[in-house]
């Protein structure tokens, strides 16, 4: 018997120098742009006896309710549910939609049912936090997989059937309420606030529009002063805006998942001049069976004896020598000359960071 223990895989991501000019609109958004997150609940119908069961109560009431809507009376205790399931309807809207306009729901199961998979979620109203009716949702549920039970015990499933989504199910009834854009100024908030970005779209703006139309108000805020010019044709102007190309600075990053074996650096990662040992550790484990026969007549019985020795091999001959690496590429030829595992990898990151070599935040997942 010989058992060995080996070594994870493990890859490397990483980007070239190149550094890729970015429109405003991918990496921030015009004042006066706002949101809406509505939910309601409401039931799923039409399904094959995989819903809630006589323990979620508040699905037994609410189909209850909604026959009495319909002028029938039915008793609680007669009702049976295998085919309803009580759910809450979420969505997100954008602040820019108009009264009419469809979008998507995600329907998600909220009592004990076990599958979603071909419902049709009924009339469902959709309010925001001050409880203001918005819309409506209702349609069939793609849940994007299956489960199937058979009477053996035997289940097959693919994806999560909890939860689906209802494509354009939603109708919003009544306009979200936005802030007018000033005709004046406007401003431009980034998604990830970077002081040398935020100085990158001002300068941007200011070369194509001219000196003075844009500043830098902080790390978030671009403030622009619209041209009298502009000001007549404001939708004509912010789109131009949206589309001026800028350099985004991005923050040196190395992001390590150990789960996947999956090492990913970014483009500014550097590492300053270090020599790294690093030792493996091969443990061999060899079994030599031992047979001891009993002397003739000696009515004694033969016996078979595993003789287990184990052996240990250090090679401790792993050692490499970075003169300072300036990219990315250098960095993953370095450890990868270690062939080490992905929790080594994790283990020689830290110590570069401790010892102040790796310049780069370190993210560990």
């Amino acid at each position: 018997m010989k058992t060995k223990f080996y070594a994870w895989s493990i890859i490397f991501l990483f980007a070239g120098n190149l550094v890729f000019a970015q429109r405003i609109k991918d990496i921030g958004y015009i004042s006066g742009k706002s949101s809406e997150q509505i939910l309601g609940y409401g039931l799923v119908v039409g399904l094959a006896g995989t819903g809630d069961s006589y323990r979620s109560s508040f699905t037994i009431q609410s189909v209850s309710s909604m026959l009495k809507r319909f002028g029938i009376t039915v008793p609680q205790t007669d009702l049976k549910t295998k085919n309803v399931a009580a759910v809450i309807v979420t969505a997100t809207l954008d602040g820019n939609l108009k009264g009419g306009a469809d979008f998507d729901v995600v329907v998600s199961s909220l009592g004990d049912a076990t599958s979603l998979q071909g419902g049709t979620l009924l009339m469902t109203p959709l309010s925001g936090i001050g409880g203001e009716v918005y819309g409506f949702a209702q349609g069939p549920l793609s849940v994007g997989g299956y489960d199937i039970n058979t009477f053996s015990g035997n289940r097959i499933s693919k994806n999560h059937t909890l939860a689906g989504r209802v494509p354009r199910g939603g109708s919003l009834k009544e306009s979200i309420g936005t802030s007018k854009i000033n005709p004046n100024s406007v401003s431009v908030y980034l998604k990830d606030p970077d002081i040398t970005t935020s100085e990158n779209v001002a300068t941007a703006l200011n070369t194509k529009f001219g000196a003075n139309t844009a500043q830098a108000i902080d790390a978030a805020e671009i403030k622009i002063t619209v041209p009298p010019a502009q000001q007549k044709n404001l939708m004509g102007f912010l789109a131009e805006v949206e589309n001026v190309n800028v350099t985004v600075d991005e923050v040196a990053r190395v992001v390590l998942n150990e789960r996947t074996g999956t090492v990913v650096s970014g483009q500014g990662v550097k590492i300053q001049p270090v020599t790294i040992t690093h030792g493996n550790l091969n443990i061999t484990i060899r079994s030599y069976p031992m047979i001891s026969q009993p002397e003739p007549f000696s009515q004694g019985r033969t016996t078979l004896f595993n003789n287990v020795i184990p052996y240990v091999d250090q090679d401790s001959t792993n050692t490499v020598a970075i003169q300072g690496a300036s990219n990315v590429q250098e960095v993953a030829a370095a450890l990868n000359s270690l062939k080490v595992s992905p929790r080594d990898i994790i283990s020689i990151f830290q110590a570069l960071k401790e010892a102040g070599a790796l310049m780069a935040e370190l993210i560990i997942m």
